[in-house]
């Protein structure tokens, strides 16, 4: 029996990538395409099962809560939620009408970025030194990328667990910005440069050695098998899930 799937953004670069990708994915039905000025409810939604949603930050938890409303699990590739975000939807989920429905949000569905960031947390407390750099387009509409806070987080959290100090830094004047921005003590870099698609570079460093772990995707379509295996896995999870890594390892 097939997944109906409805993909909410579905004229988008990302979202019209998405609906080709689950038209040809097997066991996988679309059902909806949904953009700007349409209503998600049941009506428009078409019988969907799960909804995708690949659209702007100022919508995305919006588009959340009302697909979890329409009876839908949700997979949302649209980067910059905050804590305060995640913390409404998962008091949305605990709710008795939303009983069964379950949200998974990934900054990243490329699998070479899911294991990437795996490895940074891995190896962060083994070395003195860490930081971010990422890379993408110009179109980009935030920044840094949910990937790259994502990243300096779990660096920041294996750092904190092994109880090691704060990275050395021993800048005074930091003229414009120029060290980037800082999440959870992580410096974090972020370049747009037209030609780019999505890259990611963590940098760690100790006395006489480094190590360096790359990503690159150069094609909107490295995302896919990540998005398919969300919307064949969402169904079994509860309540929100945030990480493409929790249905890697189901």
């Amino acid at each position: 029996m097939s997944i109906t799937v409805a993909v909410i953004g579905a004229a988008g670069r990302m979202g019209s990538t998405v609906c080709q990708a689950v038209e040809q994915a097997e066991g996988l039905e679309l059902v909806a395409r949904l953009d700007v000025g349409d209503t998600i409810d049941v009506e428009h939604l078409g019988g969907a099962q799960v909804a995708v949603d690949f659209t702007v930050p100022g919508v995305t938890e919006a588009n959340v809560h009302a697909l979890v409303d329409a009876g839908c699990d949700v997979v949302v590739g649209t980067t910059g939620w905050t804590e305060a975000a995640y913390e409404r939807v998962r008091e949305h989920l605990a709710r008795p009408e939303a009983a069964g429905r379950s949200v998974l949000i990934a900054p990243n569905f490329a699998l070479s970025a899911v294991l990437a960031m795996s490895l940074a947390a891995r190896a962060a407390r083994f070395f003195e030194s860490a930081e971010v750099i990422e890379l993408h387009h110009p179109d980009k509409v935030d920044a840094p990328s949910g990937t790259a806070v994502a990243t300096a987080r779990g660096i920041a959290a294996a750092r904190a667990q092994a109880g090691l100090a704060p990275v050395p830094d021993a800048t005074q004047t930091d003229l414009h910005g120029a060290r980037g921005a800082v999440i959870d003590g992580i410096h974090v870099h972020a370049v747009r440069l037209r030609g780019l698609t999505a890259h990611e570079e963590v940098v760690l460093g100790n006395p006489g050695e480094q190590l360096t772990i790359r990503t690159d995707s150069f094609d909107r379509s490295s995302f896919m098998p990540g998005v398919i295996l969300a919307v064949r896995q969402v169904g079994w999870l509860e309540g929100l899930t945030v990480g493409l890594d929790a249905v890697m390892e189901m």
